[in-house]
């Protein structure tokens, strides 16, 4: 008998924002804004990470969100739009990371330390029912509005 030896599987580490690129990439329809901020990683992750308060005035969309249920890294929020529309957000939550989705809406938010500040990506649209797919209208000019509001907050 011959002693089988294990081959170690290959390990790829990716930051926040790489990370949500190849998530967005996966979905026909998303569009990934990026944008680097002048600031500590540590001010901006801390912003982005207040779900119920400064998050809603980066993503402008989900006008007020209200955390019902977190375990782990896990959570899930009630969220109403400017327009009234209203959302069950479900999803994950870490430094530097957030994704969320419902049936019909999708947010992913990152931010990795950088050279000059902190490196932001954002993605996210209307679901269409039915397939995995965004439509992609006005995503990339909500985008870059995300980032031009956050370099502003911090």
């Amino acid at each position: 008998m011959s002693e089988r030896t294990e081959v170690p599987w290959p390990r790829a580490d990716l930051d926040p924002v790489r990370r949500l690129r190849v998530l967005a990439a996966a979905i026909p329809g998303a569009a990934v804004t990026e944008g680097l901020i002048d600031a500590p990683y540590a001010r901006v992750a801390a912003l982005l990470a207040d779900l119920e308060g400064e998050f809603g005035q980066v993503v402008t969309d989900l006008h007020r969100m209200r955390l019902v249920r977190r375990s782990g890294e896990r959570v899930e929020l009630l969220a109403r739009s400017r327009y009234g529309m209203r959302a069950r957000l479900r999803g994950v939550q870490r430094p530097g990371w957030c994704w969320l989705q419902s049936r019909f809406l999708l947010v992913g938010v990152a931010a990795a330390e950088d050279a000059g500040g902190t490196r932001v990506a954002f993605t996210g649209g209307v679901r269409v029912p039915g397939r995995a797919a965004l439509v992609p209208l006005g995503v990339r000019r909500e985008g870059r509005r995300a980032v031009a509001r956050l370099g502003t907050l911090v």
